[in-house]
């Protein structure tokens, strides 16, 4: 299979790896200089340094070349990139399947990728999403990940699922577009939480708690936006979770640890040169989870100290003395 990926940073970078083991992938980035020097070199320096590019990756820049005679498109610019991407995909080559690998919420709209999708696709195209517990540089590497593709055709999820699947790469498929989606989105404002919980040095049982009751806080709202209970136990729920509140290469993580230790996120996010979702993620799950009477402690915690109202202390505080209650997901 032909592949195309567009976003040349450490996830499309690492994907387009793993996939060239067994497809024709080309990978396209906005920046020519960039994409110039990733070919000269055949190393993405500034996004996973010491990882060699397959020869095989044609590398480019020319976004009417990266799309000829393919047969899949697979997203991985950011969230917030995602319209434009798949308004140019409509006009340069429509009807061309799409894949996405971002996540999180639209900005202003608070709108999920499948439904700008659908937007700038049309109802009836054909697109998914990709996603699960992955760090880039472990997938770059060839170590063992597992993903799930969700779509609403089930067919589509499944062919292409077993297409993408290889030794290295377990790919699952299914149907709860949304729920992937959200599982995706919900579990980085939860790993923001659990690096300031480790900043302050609360020790393990405060990340078991934060953990677990993050997912329920992720559960509950996903329900009320259409996503199925067994998605957010899954890989792209539970398993996103566990992956990105304890792995020490999780940008949102590491957001949190800064936070922890006063840093204005202006400087935090300057200092990390990646896209930490969770930052811009927070405040729309709190809009959302608002609009439909819905509690989120954890997310609004996390929003108050990166909007510079609450110090990590006292939100983590202010947590602990909530009224007790019946363990649940309502």
């Amino acid at each position: 299979m032909n592949i195309t990926i567009l976003g040349a940073g450490a996830w499309g970078t690492a994907l387009a790896i793993s996939f060239s083991h067994d497809h024709i992938v080309q990978l396209w980035g906005r920046d020519p200089h960039q994409m110039a020097e990733m070919s000269a070199q055949r190393k993405n320096i500034r996004y996973l340094s010491g990882i060699t590019i397959p020869t095989a990756i044609t590398l480019t820049a020319d976004l009417n070349a990266a799309l000829s005679n393919t047969d899949l498109v697979l997203s991985v610019v950011p969230t917030a990139a995602l319209r434009e991407t798949l308004r140019m995909l409509a006009k340069l080559a429509p009807g061309l399947p799409v894949i996405w690998a971002c996540k999180g919420f639209e900005q202003i709209s608070g709108k999920l990728a499948h439904q700008i999708a659908a937007e700038e696709l049309g109802e009836h195209a054909q697109y998914g999403v990709l996603s699960g517990p992955s760090f880039a540089r472990e997938i770059a590497e060839g170590k063992p990940a597992a993903l799930t593709l969700a779509a609403k055709d089930k067919q589509f999820a499944d062919e292409t699922a077993r297409q993408l699947h290889n030794n290295r790469l377990r790919v699952y498929s299914c149907t709860d577009i949304a729920g992937v989606e959200l599982g995706g989105a919900l579990k980085n404002v939860i790993a923001i939480a659990a690096g300031i919980s480790d900043g302050l040095g609360l020790g393990n049982n405060a990340r078991a708690a934060l953990i677990t009751r993050g997912l329920a806080e992720a559960t509950r709202l996903g329900l009320r936006l259409g996503g199925q209970l067994e998605t957010f136990m899954g890989l792209t729920g539970l398993g996103d979770l566990v992956l990105t509140t304890t792995g020490d290469l999780s940008r949102n993580r590491r957001v949190g640890l800064a936070l922890a230790s006063g840093e204005p996120i202006a400087t935090i996010l300057q200092n990390l040169g990646h896209v930490a979702e969770g930052v811009y993620t927070a405040p729309e799950v709190v809009r959302i989870a608002a609009n439909l009477g819905l509690e989120m402690p954890l997310t609004e915690a996390v929003c108050g100290v990166i909007e510079g109202k609450l110090t990590a202390t006292a939100a983590a505080e202010a947590l602990m003395r909530r009224d007790p209650k019946t363990e649940s997901y309502s």
